[in-house]
């Protein structure tokens, strides 16, 4: 059976079982003045319709730039993809045409950017703003795509709507603006959603409402959601798996509850006790020794051994492949794979 079907004069339907989007060992790098930033070192993961991906780590992890080479967005130069495919409904994005390409973004695969206030244009109104995704795919008049505006702050929950559709952005608070982003994501019905750290910034009770909002609509939608954050706090009740990523590659995946209880990679484990806890009051907060790697001279061996406090020479001199990992019985762990050489320690130690 092909990975699609056509039905109905509609969209095409994926064959079960398919994944909505396959990133294949993807490599990303920039030239700069100061040598060649290994960006994304062969990322591979994949999600479905209906599921939603959490991709986690720290800044400069490489998790921004893969959702940028998935959309198309990435800056060429100084960007370069060197290697890999990404593969949506089936087909390669990187070999399309560029007409072709866009007619993908937005309307197939949407994006919700990290900062609303930068993301959305000052000058214009945002009832404009929502209302040009209509004018521009749909060809609808102006009265046309303002009642959709109306529509869609409606659906994201925005109150007064009708009456607000004219204001701009600044006059929205974090919330809020956080809020038309995901009503502009929408707008189209796209397949999947591309959020990125979509809770920078905003208050902990505003990035509940959020993150519910995304989950409500995802499932009415039925689309895919790969959800990049720092903040393992914002995915637990949200995610379905888990992959996390340092210095370009991705160290371990996992189920969301799995990975939460039992982690498989140091990284992975020191990230989860960093989190505060409300049984440790007046206890040091754990934080991982050292900084992230510079990409312009990531480590030989594995990138997290000058920071790991188990590492060993065999750390030191060869790169950890990302291979699956197995239960205290032998059996292999659905879903469940470590870059680590002694992830065995880490999970059941």
């Amino acid at each position: 059976m092909d990975a699609v079907e056509v039905v109905g004069g509609g969209r095409a339907s994926l064959a079960p079982g398919t994944p909505l989007l396959e990133v294949e060992d993807l490599h990303v790098e920039f030239h700069t003045r100061d040598g060649v930033a290994k960006a994304v070192n062969g990322v591979s993961y994949a999600v479905s319709a209906g599921e939603t991906l959490a991709v986690l780590g720290e800044s400069g992890s490489g998790k921004s730039v893969t959702a940028q080479a998935i959309m198309g967005i990435l800056d060429m130069p100084p960007g370069r993809i060197t290697a890999g495919r990404v593969l949506f409904r089936g087909e390669d994005l990187l070999t399309m045409s560029a007409n072709a390409r866009r007619a993908v973004r937005g309307r197939r695969i949407a994006m919700i950017f990290q900062d609303a206030l930068s993301a959305l244009n000052p000058v214009l109104s945002v009832g404009y703003q929502l209302g040009e995704m209509f004018r521009v795919h749909h060809g609808v008049t102006r009265k046309e795509a303002r009642e959709k505006a109306v529509e869609l702050m409606e659906r994201v929950r925005i109150p007064a709507a009708r009456q607000r559709v004219g204001d701009f952005p600044h006059q929205f608070s974090g919330g809020m603006r956080q809020r038309i982003m995901i009503a502009m994501a929408l707008s189209l019905e796209p397949d999947l959603i591309i959020a990125d750290e979509p809770t920078t910034a905003l208050d902990v009770t505003v990035q509940a409402q959020v993150m519910d909002l995304l989950a409500e609509l995802q499932a009415e939608f039925n689309m895919g959601l790969i959800l990049i954050t720092h903040d393992l706090g914002v995915v637990a009740d949200v995610a379905d798996k888990i992959a996390v990523m340092y210095a370009g590659r991705i160290v371990e995946t996992a189920p969301v509850h799995e990975l939460y209880a039992r982690p498989a990679h140091p990284y992975t484990r020191g990230l989860l006790d960093s989190i505060p806890r409300l049984d440790q009051k007046g206890q040091d907060l754990h934080a991982i020794k050292g900084l992230p790697p510079n990409l312009l001279r990531i480590p030989e061996g594995c990138a997290f051994n000058p920071r790991c406090e188990r590492a060993r020479d065999r750390c030191l001199a060869e790169l950890p492949s990302l291979v699956p990992v197995v239960g205290e019985h032998g059996e292999e762990l659905v879903g469940r794979r470590s870059a680590c050489h002694y992830w065995h320690e880490t999970l059941h130690g």
